[in-house]
């Protein structure tokens, strides 16, 4: 039997074969996302904790700087003693101060020859102001501003009190009811309570009271003590008051 060798088939070359690449994707492939690195996902908490950082530091820094007032009190000259106080400008104060509790402590009344008042003198002291208050009907005659014998005695009496304070300035306030007045030397209550207090104004000069001391005014029927509905209240209303007041020398 006569054997016949196999002819070798040759190789292609090797340029020739063109590998095929292998998907390991299989047939879902299509959805596979890739992994975003780590890198890029830190990047941004890396720069906050940086910028938390430099916050926290400045923070440190400004409360090393800040020194409590509490350090400050008892901070002392170094021998241990109390700090000593910072050297403020000289303020005076007493003046004023005076002029608040002086009146506060003094008795306006103290001193004053109040015995010396006629019976129909009433002493009043309102927020450390003194004055007098006489009824108009121990003065004058009804609807008159001419003063009687017996006012003028009165008058008399309060003069030293009023010479006794000769710091202090001295209002004559004429006060009427409200009863309507119309004649020829008085037209209103007005004119009769403006005379009223002349009057006592011009009778207290001549009794040796400082005229620049004394003015007179009249306030009509504007300022009752009662209401004007009975006989007993429009009689309390009639009168002329003393108000003293206190001069404040001007600023020089």
């Amino acid at each position: 039997m006569t054997t016949h060798p196999v002819p070798e088939i040759p190789e292609p070359p090797a340029a020739a074969v063109k590998a095929t690449p292998v998907s390991t994707r299989g047939r879902f492939g299509r959805w596979h996302l890739k992994a975003a690195g780590e890198g890029e996902e830190e990047s941004w908490l890396l720069t906050y904790l940086d910028v938390m950082t430099l916050l926290l530091v400045m923070m440190v820094v400004m409360l090393a700087f800040a020194k409590p007032a509490s350090e400050d009190a008892g901070q002392g000259d170094g021998s241990g003693g109390p700090a000593a106080p910072r050297a403020q400008a000289p303020l005076n104060l007493r003046p004023q101060l005076n002029q608040l509790v002086a009146p506060r402590e003094k008795d306006p009344l103290a001193g004053l020859p109040l015995d010396q008042l006629g019976e129909g003198v009433e002493v009043l002291v309102n927020d450390g102001v003194v004055s007098f208050r006489i009824s108009s009907e121990m003065l004058f005659p009804s609807g008159q501003a001419d003063l009687i014998g017996p006012g003028a005695e009165m008058l008399a009496t309060l003069v030293p009190v009023l010479n006794a304070m000769p710091n202090q300035r001295i209002v004559v306030e004429g006060h009427t009811d409200d009863v309507p007045i119309r004649n020829e030397r008085y037209p209103s209550n007005w004119e009769l309570s403006g005379g009223r207090a002349g009057s006592v104004v011009r009778q207290l000069i001549d009794l040796g009271v400082a005229p620049q001391r004394i003015r007179a005014t009249g306030f009509a029927d504007t300022r009752p003590l009662q209401p004007n509905d009975s006989e007993a209240h429009r009689a309390a209303n009639r009168r002329v008051e003393l108000v003293l007041e206190t001069v404040t020398p001007a600023p020089k």
